[in-house]
């Protein structure tokens, strides 16, 4: 119910018109004018940032109404939620020509975060985020009046450094680096005391001491404290501390490389009765160090405290949930400090070696396994370590249990597209673990397609090429098989003796621990490349072919089946494209049965790529493509593949591109085509004429041609054939079959290659001219149509009369 009432709010929202939104600002208008800053300026504000907020597109406010909401942002006796609501319709409309806000001269920070977040969506415009990087650093410069806050600034410094990092100078980022430094190091221990605490004459001082900060395992914290330290109510500087650390990867990233930094000449902090850290003790003393050196040592020693923090038993879930998401910070910042400064990756391996060992076992830990092993691939050659281990255990158990989990699957996808030219080069697990990677794809298609579009050429060489072909066909077969492994139960013992091997599973469920099907089943859902050929699933899945994930899934394949051939294309020797084209030719129509796909998985054009790439295959696979365009179910069921496949044998079965080229083999070639096309266009009493297309007649007809005037025994036999396609046209049993227009497009061919090969000489040109010169204008054979020389010779020969080649 709140839901629709929520939609229905929405739609409202969308649909108010512009004539209606104008009376409506002038009503919120007045309000604001006559100092009426109560409930219903409350609600008025809500409903006009929820309208100005539902649509896709900007609305715009009158500019009067615009200075009116920046002058009671900005007043003093404002109450805060008018000032948060006027802030966030400021930021909705952003850009506005109409600003006049400027943060100079705001003495609050809570004012001052306010009209920084509205300056700062301001597109970006440099000068504005200049002028709030210097307010907000000169805050934190002083000391704040009391009852003011620092804790609203740094979210503003945050943005600052998003939109600028340029936007500070060097003297203003020391000066907020050893400000970082001590907010992360020298926090109180102490909890805070409640907001509304109040004693009176009788009230007990023992009772309002606020106690120590305690663990998430709820003893008492002896060391400093951390995002992961917890009490009742926090103390300014605590939430400084967790602000500080929640930005501290962008600071270290923008401002923590090598760069001039001035050494602070008194360094002690202002809080002198913390307690020592533990982390601390063996650490080299860091008030010498510069101010960029001294906040890495302290994040350093902060990050390795999470750490230990990390392996306490938290007695809450969000308690652990929330050391989850502080490891992987912790493990990142620890990275970032290694890459600049190498002396810390000896000081983090053990750490980080007893991390993975404590949390490798642990699935509900997958997402902090991808920061570690950066940090390996980062850093574990300088350290002299092997880290095989650790990808390994990464790109087998992960995928393969958690496949579904959708962001892990993104961050997964995104860590191997962003080291995927260290995996390639460092280790072979990568390559070796593709069938696990596409697990990830298969399940969500959709979201991870663009990402996986920049992996794939990664993961392919001459090793891994047939498998991921396989892989990219059946990828719909794997979704599938996914989504059984998901709905199907662990059997019992009983279950399992129960299994009559001789009984044939009913549903896919069954099948999936059935004997008969479980080697078939484990082989599609492989962790690893195996040399195995996949034995066919597709009719036993047929009932999840209408499913919405495998038929989302099924659309992306041509889209990679593009990117595949087009990678391969450039590192193919002559054996691979041999086996891509013999897999083609078998595969074309051995898919899965989604009408959709069938239609989208052509593979005409890749064959007539690798067939360009290297034409002696035609010679080298001849008993194959014997078999293949022999066969006339192959028209039937493969028609585009059949069509280009008899064109390329017409077109490179020639001495001009393989010297092995035999006039034996243009006639055994001749042989089955002649058998192909007279058994298409045999025209038997009583039986009605199959429906072929015109093309594939066209085609043959061609290649038949080509093939004579190569070993020109032959004219005779395709000369009395091509005179025959006449009647063939003429017959009624045709005639009821194909159209007119496909008809006279037949006949004209046949006559136009009879015309031809009564000059010889000149079909032999035609057909076969020099390979320096097939690629000329006059010789390019688009779209399987005949050359314009072709045209010519048959006006010649029927005697046209005013035509003149040019």
């Amino acid at each position: 119910m709140a839901a629709a009432a929520a939609e229905s709010l929405l739609r409202q929202a969308r649909e108010t018109s512009a004539e209606e939104l104008g009376r409506f600002v002038s009503h919120v208008a007045a309000l604001l004018q006559g100092g009426s800053l109560g409930a219903e300026a409350v609600d008025c504000l809500q409903r006009l940032h929820l309208v100005l907020a539902a649509t896709k597109y900007p609305r715009r406010l009158d500019g009067r109404f615009v200075e009116l909401l920046q002058t009671v942002l900005c007043q003093p006796t404002c109450p805060e939620q008018v000032q948060l609501l006027c802030a966030a319709i400021l930021r909705e409309i952003s850009p506005c020509d109409e600003l006049i806000l400027s943060c100079d001269e705001i003495q609050d920070p809570k004012l001052l975060s306010l009209v920084s977040s509205v300056l700062l969506a301001q597109d970006n415009k440099k000068s504005e985020v200049s002028a709030v990087g210097q307010r907000v650093v000169k805050f934190l410069e002083g000391r704040l009046p009391e009852g003011q806050s620092s804790r609203h600034l740094l979210p503003v410094l945050s943005n600052v450094i998003s939109l600028s990092p340029e936007a500070l100078t060097e003297e203003q980022i020391n000066v907020v680096s050893k400000k970082m430094a001590d907010w992360l190091r020298y926090a109180s221990t102490q909890q805070g005391v409640p907001p509304q605490s109040c004693g009176g004459f009788f009230s007990n001082p023992r009772a309002r001491q606020p106690g120590p900060v305690t663990e998430v395992d709820g003893a008492v914290a002896t060391d400093f404290f951390t995002v992961l330290s917890l009490a009742q109510h926090y103390t300014e500087d605590q939430w400084l501390n967790m602000q500080a650390f929640s930005m501290l990867r962008q600071w270290l990233l923008c401002y923590g490389g090598d760069g001039l930094s001035t050494p602070d000449s008194d360094d002690r902090s202002e809080k002198d009765g913390s307690v020592m850290s533990l982390v601390s003790v063996t650490s080299t003393s860091s008030h010498s160090l510069p101010l960029k050196e001294r906040l890495r040592e302290k994040a350093f020693e902060y990050c390795q405290r999470l750490l230990e923090q990390s392996s306490r038993r938290a007695l809450k879930k969000d308690d652990e949930e929330l050391q989850k998401a502080c490891l992987i910070e912790a493990v990142t910042i620890l990275d970032i400090i290694c890459k600049q400064d190498t002396s810390y990756v000896f000081r983090t391996l053990s750490s980080m070696k007893t991390l993975h060992d404590r949390i490798s076992g642990d699935i509900s830990y997958a997402r902090a396994l991808l920061p570690i092993a950066q940090y390996f691939l980062n850093h574990s050659e300088m350290a002299a370590v092997d880290s095989d281990a650790i990808y390994k255990h990464l790109f087998t158990e992960i995928p393969a249990q958690l496949f579904h989990n959708q962001p892990l699957a993104f961050e997964f996808i995104l860590f191997c597209k962003d080291n995927s030219q260290l995996f390639t080069d460092t280790s072979r697990i990568f390559r070796q673990s593709f069938p696990n990677l596409f697990k990830f794809l298969a399940w969500n298609s959709p979201s991870l397609i663009s990402e996986f579009v920049e992996l794939l050429p990664f993961l392919l060489d001459a090793g891994t090429a047939i498998e991921i072909f396989h892989l990219l066909l059946d990828l719909p077969c794997l979704t599938a098989a996914l989504d059984i492994q998901l709905r199907s139960p662990s059997p019992s013992a009983s279950e399992k003796a129960a299994c009559d091997p001789a009984v044939k599973p009913a549903t896919c469920l069954e099948a999936f621990r059935h004997p008969l099907y479980k080697g078939t089943f484990q082989y599609l859902l492989r962790i690893e490349s195996t040399p195995e050929d996949l034995i066919p699933l597709r009719q036993l899945l047929g009932p999840l072919a209408s499913n919405p994930r495998i038929v989302q899934c099924a659309e992306t394949v041509p889209v990679l089946l593009e990117l595949f051939f087009s990678v391969v294309t450039e590192f193919a020797d002559k054996t691979l494209i041999n086996q891509l084209v013999l897999l083609m030719l078998q595969r074309s129509d051995q898919l899965y049965e989604i009408p959709a796909f069938k239609d989208d998985v052509v593979l005409s054009l890749e064959l007539m790529t690798l067939c360009k790439l290297h034409p002696a295959l035609i010679v080298e696979l001849s008993k194959e493509l014997l078999d293949f365009s022999g066969s006339i179910s192959n028209i039937r069921n493969k028609e585009p593949l059949f069509s280009h496949m008899v064109w390329a044998i017409g077109e490179y079965l020639s001495v001009s591109y393989d010297q092995r080229c035999t006039v034996e083999q243009i006639n055994r070639f001749f042989e089955a085509l002649e058998a192909t096309l007279f058994e298409i266009t045999q025209i038997r009493p009583l039986v009605s004429m199959p429906s072929y297309e015109p093309r594939v007649i066209t085609i043959l007809m061609t290649t038949l041609t080509k093939l004579a005037a190569r070993s020109q025994d032959l004219i005779p036999r395709v000369s009395l054939f091509l005179s025959k396609m006449r009647m063939f046209v003429q017959s009624p049993a045709v005639t009821s079959v194909y159209c007119e227009e496909d008809l006279e497009e037949i006949l004209i061919r046949a006559t136009e290659l009879m015309n031809l090969l009564k000059m010889p000489s000149v079909a032999q040109f035609v057909f076969t001219p020099p390979v320096d010169v097939a690629t000329t204008p006059l010789q390019r054979d688009a779209n399987a149509s005949l050359p314009f020389a072709l045209r010519m010779a048959s006006r010649l020969l029927e005697g046209g009369t005013g035509f003149m080649p040019g």
